[in-house]
Protein backbone atom coordinates (compact mmCIF):
# COMPACT_ATOMS: atom_id res chain seq x y z
CA UNK A 1 0.00 0.00 0.00
CA UNK A 2 1.50 3.11 -0.99
CA UNK A 3 2.18 5.76 1.94
CA UNK A 4 1.64 9.29 2.29
CA UNK A 5 4.54 11.03 0.30
CA UNK A 6 3.84 8.22 -2.47
CA UNK A 7 0.48 9.19 -3.05
CA UNK A 8 1.17 12.85 -3.33
CA UNK A 9 3.55 12.18 -5.96
CA UNK A 10 1.23 10.06 -7.75
CA UNK A 11 -1.32 12.32 -7.63
CA UNK A 12 1.03 15.27 -8.48
CA UNK A 13 1.67 13.13 -11.98
CA UNK A 14 1.45 14.83 -14.99
CA UNK A 15 -1.40 12.14 -15.43
CA UNK A 16 -2.93 13.53 -12.45
CA UNK A 17 -4.44 16.64 -13.57
CA UNK A 18 -7.19 18.18 -11.75
CA UNK A 19 -8.36 15.43 -10.06
CA UNK A 20 -8.89 17.46 -7.06
CA UNK A 21 -10.89 20.36 -8.63
CA UNK A 22 -14.61 19.00 -8.11
CA UNK A 23 -14.33 18.30 -4.25
CA UNK A 24 -17.87 18.16 -3.55
CA UNK A 25 -18.87 20.18 -0.39
CA UNK A 26 -22.26 20.56 1.75
CA UNK A 27 -23.17 21.90 5.23
CA UNK A 28 -25.89 22.11 7.44
CA UNK A 29 -26.10 24.92 9.36
CA UNK A 30 -28.39 25.04 13.07
CA UNK A 31 -29.36 28.01 14.67
CA UNK A 32 -31.64 28.51 18.18
CA UNK A 33 -34.25 31.19 17.57
CA UNK A 34 -34.04 33.84 20.55
CA UNK A 35 -36.66 36.79 21.03
CA UNK A 36 -35.37 39.94 21.05
CA UNK A 37 -34.44 39.58 25.16
CA UNK A 38 -32.28 36.55 23.96
CA UNK A 39 -34.82 34.55 25.24
CA UNK A 40 -35.37 30.62 24.03
CA UNK A 41 -38.25 31.06 21.07
CA UNK A 42 -41.23 29.18 22.47
CA UNK A 43 -43.68 29.98 19.14
CA UNK A 44 -43.98 27.15 16.64
CA UNK A 45 -41.73 27.47 13.39
CA UNK A 46 -43.02 29.75 10.89
CA UNK A 47 -45.22 28.74 8.29
CA UNK A 48 -43.61 30.94 6.01
CA UNK A 49 -40.54 29.33 6.38
CA UNK A 50 -42.28 26.33 4.74
CA UNK A 51 -42.54 22.09 5.80
CA UNK A 52 -39.88 21.21 8.39
CA UNK A 53 -40.77 17.90 7.37
CA UNK A 54 -39.84 18.09 3.40
CA UNK A 55 -38.20 21.81 2.83
CA UNK A 56 -35.02 20.83 1.22
CA UNK A 57 -33.36 23.95 2.68
CA UNK A 58 -34.94 25.16 6.04
CA UNK A 59 -35.52 22.60 8.53
CA UNK A 60 -35.68 21.91 12.31
CA UNK A 61 -33.34 19.76 14.53
CA UNK A 62 -34.18 18.77 17.76
CA UNK A 63 -36.20 21.51 19.41
CA UNK A 64 -38.88 23.52 17.49
CA UNK A 65 -36.66 26.54 18.30
CA UNK A 66 -33.42 25.32 16.50
CA UNK A 67 -33.47 25.95 12.87
CA UNK A 68 -31.26 24.02 10.55
CA UNK A 69 -29.92 25.12 6.91
CA UNK A 70 -28.96 23.09 4.67
CA UNK A 71 -26.56 23.77 1.25
CA UNK A 72 -27.03 21.55 -2.09
CA UNK A 73 -23.71 19.72 -2.62
CA UNK A 74 -21.72 22.21 -4.64
CA UNK A 75 -17.60 22.28 -5.63
CA UNK A 76 -17.81 25.97 -4.73
CA UNK A 77 -17.38 27.61 -1.50
CA UNK A 78 -17.97 30.81 -2.56
CA UNK A 79 -21.37 29.42 -3.25
CA UNK A 80 -21.93 27.60 -0.62
CA UNK A 81 -21.41 31.01 1.80
CA UNK A 82 -23.76 32.77 -0.80
CA UNK A 83 -26.61 30.21 -0.18
CA UNK A 84 -26.09 30.19 3.62
CA UNK A 85 -26.28 34.31 3.17
CA UNK A 86 -29.03 33.73 1.22
CA UNK A 87 -31.19 31.77 3.47
CA UNK A 88 -30.10 33.64 6.84
CA UNK A 89 -31.60 36.84 4.83
CA UNK A 90 -34.91 35.25 3.83
CA UNK A 91 -35.27 33.64 7.11
CA UNK A 92 -34.81 36.74 9.50
CA UNK A 93 -37.33 38.45 6.95
CA UNK A 94 -39.75 36.02 8.02
CA UNK A 95 -39.10 35.78 11.74
CA UNK A 96 -39.73 39.00 13.04
CA UNK A 97 -38.33 40.59 15.81
CA UNK A 98 -36.34 37.06 16.42
CA UNK A 99 -32.88 36.91 16.56
CA UNK A 100 -30.71 33.26 15.62
CA UNK A 101 -28.48 32.92 18.56
CA UNK A 102 -24.60 32.82 16.71
CA UNK A 103 -22.98 30.37 19.49
CA UNK A 104 -23.32 26.69 19.95
CA UNK A 105 -24.13 26.85 23.49
CA UNK A 106 -27.36 28.02 24.47
CA UNK A 107 -28.81 31.41 25.41
CA UNK A 108 -30.85 31.57 29.11
CA UNK A 109 -32.95 28.25 29.66
CA UNK A 110 -35.67 27.77 32.04
CA UNK A 111 -37.33 24.57 33.11
CA UNK A 112 -35.91 21.10 31.09
CA UNK A 113 -40.21 20.54 29.95
CA UNK A 114 -40.43 24.14 28.92
CA UNK A 115 -38.23 23.30 25.67
CA UNK A 116 -40.35 22.90 22.72
CA UNK A 117 -39.48 19.48 20.70
CA UNK A 118 -39.70 19.93 17.09
CA UNK A 119 -42.72 18.77 15.36
CA UNK A 120 -42.95 17.63 11.79
CA UNK A 121 -46.81 17.13 11.36
CA UNK A 122 -48.65 14.04 11.09
CA UNK A 123 -47.40 11.83 8.92
CA UNK A 124 -45.71 8.39 10.07
CA UNK A 125 -42.55 10.18 9.16
CA UNK A 126 -43.08 13.52 10.80
CA UNK A 127 -44.47 11.09 13.70
CA UNK A 128 -41.56 9.23 14.00
CA UNK A 129 -39.19 12.37 14.00
CA UNK A 130 -40.81 13.95 16.87
CA UNK A 131 -41.22 10.55 19.36
CA UNK A 132 -37.41 10.22 18.28
CA UNK A 133 -36.90 14.03 19.69
CA UNK A 134 -39.41 13.06 22.32
CA UNK A 135 -37.09 9.88 23.39
CA UNK A 136 -34.19 12.17 23.39
CA UNK A 137 -35.55 14.31 25.98
CA UNK A 138 -36.77 11.41 28.08
CA UNK A 139 -32.65 9.80 27.65
CA UNK A 140 -30.73 13.43 27.82
CA UNK A 141 -32.70 15.92 29.05
CA UNK A 142 -34.37 18.47 26.39
CA UNK A 143 -31.55 21.30 27.31
CA UNK A 144 -29.52 18.84 24.69
CA UNK A 145 -31.69 20.22 22.15
CA UNK A 146 -30.60 23.49 22.16
CA UNK A 147 -27.02 22.98 21.07
CA UNK A 148 -26.09 23.83 17.59
CA UNK A 149 -23.33 22.90 15.27
CA UNK A 150 -22.33 22.79 12.16
CA UNK A 151 -21.78 19.70 9.75
CA UNK A 152 -19.78 19.14 7.14
CA UNK A 153 -20.29 16.93 4.51
CA UNK A 154 -17.32 15.88 2.27
CA UNK A 155 -16.86 14.00 -1.24
CA UNK A 156 -14.41 13.21 -4.27
CA UNK A 157 -15.43 12.84 -7.39
CA UNK A 158 -15.37 9.69 -9.23
CA UNK A 159 -12.53 10.37 -11.80
CA UNK A 160 -10.44 10.50 -8.78
CA UNK A 161 -11.74 7.49 -6.98
CA UNK A 162 -11.15 5.32 -10.89
CA UNK A 163 -7.65 7.10 -10.84
CA UNK A 164 -6.96 5.86 -7.45
CA UNK A 165 -8.20 2.71 -8.46
CA UNK A 166 -6.02 2.23 -11.32
CA UNK A 167 -2.70 3.11 -9.62
CA UNK A 168 -3.45 1.08 -6.53
CA UNK A 169 -6.12 -1.77 -6.69
CA UNK A 170 -6.93 -2.51 -10.33
CA UNK A 171 -8.68 -5.59 -9.47
CA UNK A 172 -10.91 -3.94 -6.87
CA UNK A 173 -14.77 -2.74 -7.10
CA UNK A 174 -14.75 1.18 -7.29
CA UNK A 175 -17.31 1.34 -4.67
CA UNK A 176 -15.39 -1.40 -2.50
CA UNK A 177 -12.62 0.83 -2.98
CA UNK A 178 -14.42 4.07 -2.16
CA UNK A 179 -16.07 2.37 0.96
CA UNK A 180 -12.74 0.94 2.32
CA UNK A 181 -10.60 4.53 1.72
CA UNK A 182 -13.97 6.36 3.32
CA UNK A 183 -13.53 4.16 6.49
CA UNK A 184 -9.75 5.10 6.59
CA UNK A 185 -10.25 8.73 5.72
CA UNK A 186 -12.43 8.23 9.20
CA UNK A 187 -9.66 6.50 11.01
CA UNK A 188 -7.44 9.08 10.43
CA UNK A 189 -9.79 11.50 11.35
CA UNK A 190 -10.71 10.47 14.36
CA UNK A 191 -7.28 10.14 15.56
CA UNK A 192 -6.15 13.46 15.10
CA UNK A 193 -9.56 15.55 15.34
CA UNK A 194 -8.58 17.20 18.88
CA UNK A 195 -6.85 19.65 16.60
CA UNK A 196 -10.48 20.88 15.07
CA UNK A 197 -11.49 21.45 18.58
CA UNK A 198 -8.45 23.24 19.14
CA UNK A 199 -9.00 25.79 16.35
CA UNK A 200 -12.27 25.70 15.82
CA UNK A 201 -13.80 25.55 18.97
CA UNK A 202 -15.48 28.48 20.19
CA UNK A 203 -17.88 26.88 23.51
CA UNK A 204 -15.52 27.65 26.08
CA UNK A 205 -17.97 28.99 28.54
CA UNK A 206 -22.47 28.46 28.76
CA UNK A 207 -24.77 30.05 30.29
CA UNK A 208 -24.90 29.26 34.47
CA UNK A 209 -28.89 27.82 33.22
CA UNK A 210 -27.39 25.36 31.42
CA UNK A 211 -25.46 23.44 34.06
CA UNK A 212 -27.97 23.87 37.10
CA UNK A 213 -28.73 20.98 39.46
CA UNK A 214 -25.97 19.10 36.75
CA UNK A 215 -22.72 17.65 37.83
CA UNK A 216 -19.96 19.59 35.83
CA UNK A 217 -16.46 20.26 36.40
CA UNK A 218 -16.79 24.02 35.36
CA UNK A 219 -15.58 27.04 37.38
CA UNK A 220 -17.55 30.56 37.83
CA UNK A 221 -15.91 33.40 35.47
CA UNK A 222 -14.75 35.20 38.13
CA UNK A 223 -17.11 37.10 40.35
CA UNK A 224 -20.00 36.31 37.68
CA UNK A 225 -22.33 33.52 38.47
CA UNK A 226 -24.03 33.82 35.50
CA UNK A 227 -21.03 32.33 33.52
CA UNK A 228 -19.51 28.71 33.88
CA UNK A 229 -16.23 28.11 32.04
CA UNK A 230 -12.61 26.38 31.89
CA UNK A 231 -9.63 28.62 31.79
CA UNK A 232 -8.35 26.41 28.30
CA UNK A 233 -11.91 24.97 26.91
CA UNK A 234 -11.83 24.68 23.53
CA UNK A 235 -15.51 23.02 22.77
CA UNK A 236 -17.78 22.15 25.66
CA UNK A 237 -20.41 20.69 23.25
CA UNK A 238 -18.42 18.12 22.16
CA UNK A 239 -17.54 17.04 25.96
CA UNK A 240 -20.32 15.10 28.44
CA UNK A 241 -22.37 18.34 28.63
CA UNK A 242 -23.65 17.52 25.28
CA UNK A 243 -25.17 14.18 23.86
CA UNK A 244 -22.56 12.21 25.52
CA UNK A 245 -23.82 9.65 28.05
CA UNK A 246 -22.67 6.66 30.25
CA UNK A 247 -25.04 4.38 27.91
CA UNK A 248 -23.13 5.85 25.00
CA UNK A 249 -19.84 4.93 26.01
CA UNK A 250 -20.64 1.32 26.03
CA UNK A 251 -20.53 1.32 22.31
CA UNK A 252 -17.37 0.85 20.91
CA UNK A 253 -18.07 1.32 16.92
CA UNK A 254 -15.34 -0.53 14.89
CA UNK A 255 -13.99 1.81 12.03
CA UNK A 256 -12.02 -0.73 9.91
CA UNK A 257 -14.36 -2.16 7.30
CA UNK A 258 -17.87 -1.54 6.53
CA UNK A 259 -18.84 -4.68 7.86
CA UNK A 260 -17.32 -4.16 10.97
CA UNK A 261 -18.94 -0.79 11.97
CA UNK A 262 -22.46 -2.76 10.97
CA UNK A 263 -21.37 -5.33 13.51
CA UNK A 264 -20.58 -3.27 16.24
CA UNK A 265 -23.26 -0.39 15.95
CA UNK A 266 -26.26 -3.28 15.07
CA UNK A 267 -26.24 -4.47 18.93
CA UNK A 268 -26.87 -0.83 20.38
CA UNK A 269 -30.01 -0.61 17.87
CA UNK A 270 -31.47 -3.98 18.55
CA UNK A 271 -30.67 -4.62 22.35
CA UNK A 272 -32.43 -3.45 24.86
CA UNK A 273 -31.04 -1.43 27.65
CA UNK A 274 -32.30 -0.96 31.61
CA UNK A 275 -32.60 2.47 31.98
CA UNK A 276 -34.70 2.58 29.38
CA UNK A 277 -37.01 -0.53 29.42
CA UNK A 278 -37.75 1.36 33.06
CA UNK A 279 -38.92 4.15 31.24
CA UNK A 280 -41.05 2.30 29.18
CA UNK A 281 -41.90 2.60 25.51
CA UNK A 282 -45.26 4.43 25.77
CA UNK A 283 -47.20 6.26 29.06
CA UNK A 284 -50.75 5.13 30.77
CA UNK A 285 -52.42 7.14 28.31
CA UNK A 286 -50.63 5.21 24.94
CA UNK A 287 -49.05 7.76 24.13
CA UNK A 288 -44.95 7.09 22.66
CA UNK A 289 -42.24 8.17 25.27
CA UNK A 290 -39.39 6.92 22.98
CA UNK A 291 -39.56 4.66 19.54
CA UNK A 292 -37.56 1.81 21.87
CA UNK A 293 -36.19 0.81 24.72
CA UNK A 294 -33.06 -0.08 22.95
CA UNK A 295 -29.42 1.39 23.84
CA UNK A 296 -29.80 3.69 20.40
CA UNK A 297 -33.68 4.46 19.11
CA UNK A 298 -32.08 4.89 15.89
CA UNK A 299 -28.49 5.42 14.26
CA UNK A 300 -28.40 9.09 14.60
CA UNK A 301 -28.46 9.15 18.15
CA UNK A 302 -25.17 7.44 18.23
CA UNK A 303 -23.26 10.75 18.47
CA UNK A 304 -19.91 10.34 16.59
CA UNK A 305 -17.40 13.14 15.47
CA UNK A 306 -17.47 12.31 11.95
CA UNK A 307 -19.93 9.44 10.10
CA UNK A 308 -20.07 7.14 6.94
CA UNK A 309 -23.34 8.66 5.01
CA UNK A 310 -25.09 7.18 2.30
CA UNK A 311 -28.45 8.83 0.90
CA UNK A 312 -31.70 6.79 1.68
CA UNK A 313 -34.32 5.63 0.41
CA UNK A 314 -37.78 7.24 1.88
CA UNK A 315 -38.31 4.91 5.10
CA UNK A 316 -34.43 2.88 4.47
CA UNK A 317 -32.83 3.11 7.81
CA UNK A 318 -29.08 4.65 7.34
CA UNK A 319 -27.22 1.44 8.28
CA UNK A 320 -29.34 -0.50 5.40
CA UNK A 321 -28.31 1.80 2.85
CA UNK A 322 -24.82 2.11 3.96
CA UNK A 323 -24.38 -1.82 3.88
CA UNK A 324 -26.43 -2.34 0.75
CA UNK A 325 -24.43 0.23 -1.46
CA UNK A 326 -21.55 1.62 0.31
CA UNK A 327 -20.07 5.31 1.43
CA UNK A 328 -21.01 7.76 -0.73
CA UNK A 329 -19.61 10.57 1.31
CA UNK A 330 -18.66 11.51 5.02
CA UNK A 331 -20.43 14.25 7.06
CA UNK A 332 -17.96 15.67 10.07
CA UNK A 333 -19.88 17.03 12.93
CA UNK A 334 -17.47 18.56 15.46
CA UNK A 335 -17.65 21.99 13.80
CA UNK A 336 -19.17 25.00 16.21
CA UNK A 337 -20.63 27.65 15.16
CA UNK A 338 -18.30 30.58 14.40
CA UNK A 339 -19.46 33.41 16.26
CA UNK A 340 -17.08 35.67 14.27
CA UNK A 341 -18.53 34.73 10.57
CA UNK A 342 -22.11 35.90 10.23
CA UNK A 343 -23.20 32.45 8.21
CA UNK A 344 -21.58 30.45 11.29
CA UNK A 345 -18.39 29.76 9.10
CA UNK A 346 -16.02 31.17 7.17
CA UNK A 347 -14.72 30.01 3.63
CA UNK A 348 -10.83 29.86 5.13
CA UNK A 349 -12.30 26.90 7.55
CA UNK A 350 -13.71 25.12 4.88
CA UNK A 351 -10.11 25.27 2.92
CA UNK A 352 -8.84 24.01 6.09
CA UNK A 353 -11.31 21.48 6.38
CA UNK A 354 -10.89 20.15 2.60
CA UNK A 355 -7.36 20.11 3.44
CA UNK A 356 -7.36 18.25 6.46
CA UNK A 357 -9.93 15.54 5.47
CA UNK A 358 -7.39 14.70 2.22
CA UNK A 359 -4.20 14.80 4.45
CA UNK A 360 -6.58 11.54 6.19
CA UNK A 361 -6.94 10.09 2.98
CA UNK A 362 -3.38 9.89 1.89
CA UNK A 363 -2.11 8.91 4.92
CA UNK A 364 -1.68 5.51 5.45
CA UNK A 365 -4.32 4.63 8.03
CA UNK A 366 -3.63 1.52 9.98
CA UNK A 367 -6.75 -0.43 11.63
CA UNK A 368 -7.66 0.54 15.10
CA UNK A 369 -9.05 -1.29 18.12
CA UNK A 370 -10.87 -1.13 21.29
CA UNK A 371 -7.70 0.69 23.08
CA UNK A 372 -7.55 3.61 20.91
CA UNK A 373 -11.27 3.85 20.62
CA UNK A 374 -11.09 4.74 24.33
CA UNK A 375 -7.47 6.61 24.15
CA UNK A 376 -9.39 8.76 20.89
CA UNK A 377 -12.22 9.80 23.17
CA UNK A 378 -10.27 10.65 26.17
CA UNK A 379 -7.40 12.93 23.81
CA UNK A 380 -11.37 14.81 23.11
CA UNK A 381 -12.04 14.86 26.49
CA UNK A 382 -8.85 16.55 27.34
CA UNK A 383 -8.96 18.97 24.56
CA UNK A 384 -12.53 20.01 25.40
CA UNK A 385 -11.54 21.29 29.26
CA UNK A 386 -7.60 21.95 28.92
CA UNK A 387 -7.27 21.87 24.81
CA UNK A 388 -5.37 25.42 25.10
CA UNK A 389 -2.90 24.60 27.92
CA UNK A 390 0.47 25.07 26.70
CA UNK A 391 1.49 21.86 28.13
CA UNK A 392 -1.38 19.69 27.45
CA UNK A 393 -0.45 16.01 26.49
CA UNK A 394 -2.56 13.63 24.88
CA UNK A 395 -2.18 9.72 24.66
CA UNK A 396 -0.34 8.31 21.45
CA UNK A 397 -0.14 4.53 21.21
CA UNK A 398 -0.49 4.25 24.82
CA UNK A 399 1.34 7.23 26.21
CA UNK A 400 1.30 10.89 26.89
CA UNK A 401 2.63 12.84 24.14
CA UNK A 402 2.82 16.84 23.77
CA UNK A 403 -0.23 17.97 22.35
CA UNK A 404 2.36 21.18 20.53
CA UNK A 405 4.38 18.35 18.90
CA UNK A 406 1.95 16.69 17.53
CA UNK A 407 0.14 19.91 16.59
CA UNK A 408 3.39 20.83 14.34
CA UNK A 409 3.89 17.56 13.04
CA UNK A 410 -0.10 17.37 11.52
CA UNK A 411 1.22 21.12 10.06
CA UNK A 412 4.11 19.40 8.02
CA UNK A 413 1.56 16.92 6.53
CA UNK A 414 -1.49 19.23 6.17
CA UNK A 415 1.23 21.62 4.30
CA UNK A 416 1.81 18.97 1.73
CA UNK A 417 -1.70 18.55 1.13
CA UNK A 418 -2.70 22.19 0.82
CA UNK A 419 0.09 22.76 -1.60
CA UNK A 420 -1.72 19.90 -4.02
CA UNK A 421 -4.88 21.42 -3.28
CA UNK A 422 -3.48 24.54 -4.47
CA UNK A 423 -1.57 22.90 -7.11
CA UNK A 424 -4.74 20.84 -9.02
CA UNK A 425 -7.34 24.06 -8.63
CA UNK A 426 -4.39 26.89 -9.73
CA UNK A 427 -5.27 28.63 -6.77
CA UNK A 428 -3.32 29.58 -3.63
CA UNK A 429 -6.53 29.69 -0.88
CA UNK A 430 -5.67 25.93 0.71
CA UNK A 431 -1.83 27.01 1.71
CA UNK A 432 -3.21 30.87 2.50
CA UNK A 433 -5.86 29.03 4.89
CA UNK A 434 -3.44 27.11 6.28
CA UNK A 435 -0.79 30.24 7.39
CA UNK A 436 -4.02 31.78 8.91
CA UNK A 437 -4.30 29.08 11.21
CA UNK A 438 -1.16 28.44 11.31
CA UNK A 439 -0.53 31.81 13.41
CA UNK A 440 -3.04 30.86 16.08
CA UNK A 441 -0.89 28.14 16.61
CA UNK A 442 1.84 30.46 17.70
CA UNK A 443 -0.76 33.22 19.27
CA UNK A 444 -3.73 30.85 20.96
CA UNK A 445 -5.47 34.40 22.63
CA UNK A 446 -6.27 34.08 18.56
CA UNK A 447 -8.45 31.12 18.46
CA UNK A 448 -12.49 31.31 18.93
CA UNK A 449 -12.76 30.24 22.53
CA UNK A 450 -9.64 32.24 23.76
CA UNK A 451 -11.40 35.41 22.13
CA UNK A 452 -15.25 35.12 23.46
CA UNK A 453 -13.52 34.76 27.00
CA UNK A 454 -11.64 37.60 26.58
CA UNK A 455 -14.25 39.40 25.56
CA UNK A 456 -16.24 38.26 28.21
CA UNK A 457 -12.98 39.72 30.73
CA UNK A 458 -12.48 42.88 28.83
CA UNK A 459 -15.93 44.02 28.70
CA UNK A 460 -17.15 42.86 32.10
CA UNK A 461 -19.81 40.37 30.56
CA UNK A 462 -21.56 37.20 31.17
CA UNK A 463 -20.91 34.66 28.73
CA UNK A 464 -24.91 35.34 27.30
CA UNK A 465 -24.43 39.16 27.47
CA UNK A 466 -21.58 38.46 25.03
CA UNK A 467 -23.39 36.45 23.57
CA UNK A 468 -26.32 38.45 22.99
CA UNK A 469 -24.63 41.19 21.06
CA UNK A 470 -22.64 38.90 18.77
CA UNK A 471 -26.31 37.56 17.52
CA UNK A 472 -27.83 41.11 17.22
CA UNK A 473 -24.89 42.55 14.97
CA UNK A 474 -25.40 39.79 12.86
CA UNK A 475 -29.12 40.35 12.68
CA UNK A 476 -28.49 44.08 11.70
CA UNK A 477 -26.22 42.38 9.09
CA UNK A 478 -28.20 40.54 7.23
CA UNK A 479 -31.56 42.82 7.54
CA UNK A 480 -29.20 45.64 6.32
CA UNK A 481 -28.23 43.44 2.78
CA UNK A 482 -30.76 42.88 0.14
CA UNK A 483 -31.62 39.78 -0.90
CA UNK A 484 -32.10 39.53 -4.39
CA UNK A 485 -36.18 39.51 -5.64
CA UNK A 486 -35.41 36.41 -7.46
CA UNK A 487 -33.91 34.68 -4.48
CA UNK A 488 -37.38 36.19 -2.11
CA UNK A 489 -39.03 34.75 -4.58
CA UNK A 490 -37.22 31.36 -4.62
CA UNK A 491 -37.50 30.46 -1.16
CA UNK A 492 -40.83 31.45 -0.75
CA UNK A 493 -41.47 29.22 -3.46
CA UNK A 494 -39.65 26.66 -2.00
CA UNK A 495 -41.85 27.16 1.60
CA UNK A 496 -45.21 26.79 -0.34
CA UNK A 497 -44.12 23.39 -2.36
CA UNK A 498 -43.00 22.23 1.37
CA UNK A 499 -46.53 22.62 2.69
CA UNK A 500 -47.77 20.80 -0.15
CA UNK A 501 -45.76 17.87 -0.07
CA UNK A 502 -46.33 17.67 3.54
CA UNK A 503 -49.86 17.24 3.37
CA UNK A 504 -49.33 14.73 0.44
CA UNK A 505 -47.21 12.77 2.39
CA UNK A 506 -49.87 12.61 5.21
CA UNK A 507 -52.63 11.75 2.90
CA UNK A 508 -50.15 9.26 1.33
CA UNK A 509 -50.21 7.18 4.65
CA UNK A 510 -52.16 3.72 4.42
CA UNK A 511 -50.89 1.79 7.40
CA UNK A 512 -50.59 2.94 10.94
CA UNK A 513 -47.99 4.44 12.84
CA UNK A 514 -47.15 0.71 14.59
CA UNK A 515 -46.77 -1.03 11.26
CA UNK A 516 -44.60 1.64 10.19
CA UNK A 517 -42.11 1.34 12.74
CA UNK A 518 -42.28 -2.04 12.45
CA UNK A 519 -41.75 -2.02 9.05
CA UNK A 520 -38.85 0.38 9.91
CA UNK A 521 -37.10 -1.41 12.42
CA UNK A 522 -37.10 -5.01 10.57
CA UNK A 523 -34.38 -3.88 8.22
CA UNK A 524 -32.16 -3.99 11.37
CA UNK A 525 -32.49 -7.87 11.23
CA UNK A 526 -31.83 -7.90 7.03
CA UNK A 527 -29.05 -5.74 7.92
CA UNK A 528 -27.13 -8.24 10.26
CA UNK A 529 -27.84 -10.90 7.65
CA UNK A 530 -26.36 -9.19 5.03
Amino acid sequence: MPDFQQRLAILSGDNAPTLLSEITRGVEKESLRVDERGQLALTAHPVSLGSALTHPRITTDYSEALLEFITPPSTSVTDILQTLEDIHRYTYRQIGDELLWVNSMPCVLGRDEDIPVARYGNSNSGTMKYIYRIGLGHRYGRLMQTIAGIHYNFSLPDRFWRFLQQQEAPDTDLQVLKTDRYFGLIRNFRRNFWLLLYLFGAAPAVCHTFVKNRVHPLLDFGEDRNSRYMPYATSLRMGDLGYQSRAQNEVAVCYNTLQSYVDTLLPALTTPYPAYQKTGLKNGRGDYLQLNTHLLQIENEFYSAIRPKRTTEPGETPLRALASRGVEYIEVRCIDLNPYDPVGISAEQMYFLDTFLLYCLLQGSPETHTEEYYQILENQRRTVYHGRDPALTLLKDGREYSAKLWRDNLFRGLEEAAGLLDAQQNRTCHLAALKTFRRRLDDPEQIPSARILNEMRNQGKAYFHVALEHARKHREYFLNGALPPEQEAYYRELAETSLARQKQVEASDRISFGQYLDNYFSQYSHTARG
